[in-house]
């Protein structure tokens, strides 16, 4: 009886453990193989602004330029003698002809000076007359025997040094009439006072600033072309530009082209002319296009077109992804406030990422939204 007891327990036992050791090794083939997690890469929506379908469109070519209008003649009137300014009568907006006299420095130090002058040179002149008069009479005694031909050349060394006092004081005479009129400030251009900078009553020093003068008759504009697109650019070229504050465009003419580029942005300064007409003022805004011409043409965003690989390349959307497509750039344009630049390589109507978007690798997954042709 306690043989088949005994028996029973070691059969209990025994299932125990088969059922234990097939509980642990289930529960390491768990923690050994997980179920592996399904992941999918996520897709880049675009919003409509991010596509721009490319199109053939007539395109006015040129090159985009701007600069503020500068009066070709303009005058600075300084004073050239120091003294109090009187009669100021002409002020910002006037109109004053060329030798018009707009201003007067106190005459009064200088009209001394003058007088002086002019009689220091009348007392030369009557000494060097005495020593004319002296040479003569000594050049007829030389003739008859009376005196010596030395006391002939010493009265005409004395007549020398006479005529040259009497020059030296018609040269001070000279310098003291040019200051007193210098103390009358004249117009030296036709034009309207563009500045006032100094007032009536103000002591003035050599070479102070009194006015400015402007002449609205012709204009330049001064603008700065990429070295690239400056080698095109030829003297006579015709450009249109818009003025602030002017309706309708105004013609420009190019006149000289700087032969040097400028130091740190590498640009080359073309100086256009610009007539003078209605509303036209000095320091206006003109922006415009130089050389314009008309073509049939695909052209792009200027950002769309990346340089970050050996070749100018697009990125382009072909169904649900992303590709890059070397593209030839060329002539930029101005459309609306937007800079495009003309590219060959690129079929009508193909979907080009807008500058915004940023660089995506080539096979990205996007979602692509409605194109929009801008």
């Amino acid at each position: 009886m306690n043989k088949n007891k005994l028996l029973i327990l070691v059969g209990i036992a025994a299932v125990a453990i088969a059922v234990l050791g097939w509980r642990l090794s289930a529960r390491h083939a768990d923690t050994a193989a997980p179920t592996p997690a399904v992941t999918h890469a996520p897709l880049l929506e675009l919003a409509p602004e991010d596509v721009f379908t490319a199109h053939v469109e007539t395109l006015s070519l040129g090159l985009p330029l701007s600069g503020t209008l500068k009066a070709t003649q303009t005058a600075l009137v300084k004073a050239r003698v120091a003294g109090e300014l009187m009669d100021l009568m002409v002020r910002e907006g006037d109109a004053v002809k060329a030798g018009q006299v707009i201003a007067r420095i106190d005459p009064t130090e200088y009209q001394a000076r003058w007088r002086q002058a002019r009689q220091q040179a009348d007392s030369t002149k009557a000494q060097m007359d005495i020593a004319q008069k002296q040479y003569d009479n000594n050049e007829a005694l030389v003739k008859q025997g009376f005196i010596s031909q030395t006391a002939l050349q010493t009265s005409l060394m004395s007549l020398n040094g006479a005529r040259a006092a009497w020059q030296s004081a018609v040269a001070a005479a000279d310098v003291a009439q040019k200051a007193l009129d210098d103390a009358t400030l004249k117009a030296p251009i036709s034009g309207r006072i563009a500045q006032r900078l100094a007032q009536p009553g103000e002591r003035l020093v050599v070479d102070a600033k009194v006015v400015e003068i402007v002449n609205l008759g012709q204009f330049e504009l001064e603008a700065a072309l990429p070295a690239q697109d400056a080698a095109g650019v030829q003297i006579g070229m015709k450009a249109l530009l818009q003025v602030e504050g002017v309706d309708p465009p105004v013609n420009a003419t190019v006149l000289r082209i700087n032969p040097s580029t400028q130091a740190g942005s590498r640009s080359v300064l073309a100086y256009l002319g610009v007539p003078g007409q209605e509303g036209l003022r000095q320091g206006a805004f003109a922006q415009g296009t130089l050389g314009t011409r008309s073509v049939q043409a695909i052209a792009v965003p200027l950002g769309s077109v990346r340089t970050d690989k050996p070749q100018p390349y697009v990125q382009l959307i072909e169904g649900d992804s992303v590709r890059h497509v070397g593209v030839e750039p060329g002539a930029r344009i101005q459309v609306g406030n937007q800079t495009r630049v003309v590219v060959s390589g690129l079929s009508e109507g193909a979907q080009v990422l807008a500058p915004g978007v940023g660089a995506l690798r080539e096979g990205v997954k996007v979602k692509p939204a409605a194109a929009v042709a801008r």
